[in-house]
């Protein structure tokens, strides 16, 4: 007897934070069905949850567990058609901070989900996000300051950014952890045929984002800056990251899914690319004079393992799917600011404690 067709249904891990509801409200949107599985263990994610609850009754459901629990993995993967894993431990400060937490939820809960696929029939398709720390410090790219920003010596880096290519060198029991899952991700591509693909991220911005100083940066000054409160840059300022709006993360998503059959098995490096870089004090420039703030600034010293520069060399995934980065730094600062004063109201200094990365 021939297995049952599979649900039409998305799962979502970590669903309920930043990245994950933006990408939930395009799958419901889009008519489809979407279980979005979350422990809800960072503040504020809750109220995503509530307004995709209010928008999609009947299309959206949730399951409150943690993806270190097998079982509970298990059971949501069985009758799902696709998956895109985005939960995870994100700050590098936590992991160095909590190793051994920052390794089950990121290596292991990823293994829950892998075990669960491969035991799936049909096996479903897997997207998984992991991240430019794969490539460490990228130490070795000579570098020259030029006005507020650091470029590459090198015209080829300089014109192209990092591609997959590059040698992977973790760094951090965060880089390890999801270093460790990107390869896990890969092999049981390769291993047992999974139809899995491998997103190498860059900085990813937009609604539903809180940023802090260890993750979500573009946020992170936005909100100090129209608050008033100083914002502390660690090294000179002039570190240099392509940044990627999150609609065009989505696109990227659902573009991988449609071509899962022919990119599987293989990673991709996903960011805004060299048209969309900024420095940290070009973010801060932009912001005075696009919104007149008069963001302050403070310097602490270099943290170990920041990259001076990361930029994602995308031709890759654009010429396997001819998916381009559709939105500008400015115009997407626009709709993260737009959105921060609805959600963000006037916000204070002594406030600021109770915005989180989601």
């Amino acid at each position: 007897m021939s297995a049952p067709a599979r649900e039409p249904v998305a799962l979502i891990t970590g669903g309920a934070g930043f990245i994950g509801s933006n990408l939930a409200q395009r799958l419901l949107a889009d008519g489809r069905r979407v279980l979005i599985f979350d422990d809800l263990s960072r503040p504020g994610v809750r109220e995503n949850l509530r307004r995709l609850q209010e928008r999609y009754p009947e299309r959206l459901e949730i399951e409150v567990a943690d993806i270190r629990d097998a079982g509970a993995v298990s059971r949501a993967v069985e009758r799902v058609g696709e998956i895109y894993h985005l939960a995870a431990q994100v700050a590098v400060t936590t992991s160095l901070d909590f190793p051994l937490q920052d390794f089950e939820i990121n290596a292991c809960g990823t293994l829950n989900i892998l075990e669960a696929a491969r035991r799936s029939r049909p096996a479903p398709a897997l997207i998984f996000t992991s991240t430019n720390k794969v490539y460490g410090a990228l130490s070795d790219i000579a570098l020259l300051k030029k006005g507020q920003r650091y470029v590459p010596a090198i015209p080829r880096v300089r014109e192209n950014g990092i591609g997959e290519t590059r040698s992977l060198d973790f760094h951090s029991p965060y880089g390890c952890s999801k270093g460790a899952a990107d390869q896990y991700v890969l092999d049981y591509a390769r291993s047992y045929g999974l139809p899995a693909v491998v997103f190498r991220m860059s900085c990813i911005y937009g609604p539903h984002q809180f940023g802090n100083e260890d993750q979500g940066w573009v946020a992170h000054f936005l909100i100090r800056a129209r608050a008033g409160a100083p914002l502390t840059i660690f090294g000179d300022g002039c570190q240099v990251r392509d940044v990627l709006y999150v609609d065009d993360l989505v696109e990227a998503f659902l573009l991988a899914r449609r071509n899962i059959a022919q990119l599987a098995g293989r990673p991709f490096n996903i960011g805004g690319g060299t048209q969309s870089t900024l420095s940290l004090l070009e973010l801060i420039a932009l912001l005075n004079e696009r919104y007149e703030l008069q963001a302050r600034t403070q310097f602490a010293p270099w943290r170990g393992g920041d990259q001076r520069y990361y930029v994602t060399d995308t031709s890759r995934f654009s010429a396997a799917t001819g998916w381009r980065p559709r939105t500008s730094p400015r115009d997407g600062v626009d709709r993260l600011n737009d959105w921060l004063r609805e959600a963000m109201p006037l916000p204070r200094e002594r406030d600021l404690s109770l915005a989180v990365t989601q």
